[in-house]
């Protein structure tokens, strides 16, 4: 089995790492305005969703769900088959919200330097830079991006939170170009080239570290109801995926552990 420098590397050093900074929208009463203004009004609800589909042969999916009112917003996450140890402990994974761009998950094509993977900054002109931090807590903004304590990990979590989300990434939501990415590939999946680079935002660090895992494009929600309840902020993490069913037979990922039973029905491609 390769052995990867990703290993030796302290998880704290991972702060360093991160990151330069749909169509229409469901609505009760009124349409939001995109044309770069502010876009929101407090009467105003939405909801978006995305299945977020592995990016670089990580293996990682799973589904989001986004309900908004105004600019005031409520983002529901599960994500499965992720990496899942650094160090004895989880393997972090950041987590954005992407806009401004193409609204696209980039495809082997944007791998420019040939070695393999599509590493972050290949990736941009496909999702965008960052537009919203999906913390676990404090700060959601892209200054925390590279706050890599604060975001969730392991193999499989749950992700709830509530968060103001900007008026130029609402925009960018309804004009279909915000994406969700999750960051964190298992080092021993990517071909060895790769796995023996450091990482493209910085020389300090492996490659792996700042990977894009999984990706998804925000659509308007088909959804019928909303999961209620639970705190503002939460997260549930780890190689048993707490809170995370997969349906047997009907490839059905359940938010069970957010509310009201919440459900997408999801059809992955295979990855090429």
């Amino acid at each position: 089995m390769r052995t990867s420098k990703f290993f030796a590397v302290p998880t704290l050093a991972l702060g360093a790492i991160l990151l330069s900074a749909g169509p229409a929208m469901a609505h009760s009463d009124h349409e939001i305005q995109t044309d770069g203004a502010a876009t929101s009004d407090s009467s105003e609800s939405w909801s978006f969703q995305t299945n977020l589909d592995p990016l670089n042969n990580s293996g990682t999916v799973g589904d989001v769900l986004i309900e908004g009112q105004g600019n005031q917003a409520t983002v529901y996450m599960t994500v499965d088959g992720a990496a899942e140890t650094f160090m004895d402990g989880p393997f972090p994974h950041a987590q954005h919200i992407h806009f401004g761009a193409q609204g696209l998950c980039p495809g082997p094509d944007a791998d420019e330097d040939g070695d393999g993977v599509v590493n972050t900054p290949e990736g941009e002109p496909s999702y965008g830079g960052i537009g919203s931090s999906l913390t676990i807590e404090g700060d959601t903004s892209p200054d925390s991006a590279l706050a890599v304590e604060r975001f969730p990990g392991g193999s499989s979590y749950t992700y709830e939170r509530d968060l103001e989300i900007p008026d130029d990434v609402l925009a960018s939501i309804v004009d279909g170009t915000g994406v969700i990415v999750v960051h964190g590939v298992n080092p021993e999946l990517m071909p060895e080239e790769a796995a023996a680079k450091q990482s493209t935002l910085d020389e300090s660090l492996p490659l792996a570290a700042t990977l894009p895992a999984a990706c998804g494009t925000l659509t308007a929600s088909q959804m019928d109801g909303m999961p209620e309840g639970g705190a503002d902020t939460g997260v549930s993490g780890g190689s048993q995926g707490n809170g995370v069913a997969m349906a047997a037979g009907g490839g059905v990922l359940a938010l069970g552990a957010i509310g009201a039973g919440a459900y997408f029905m999801r059809q992955r491609p295979v990855e090429s």
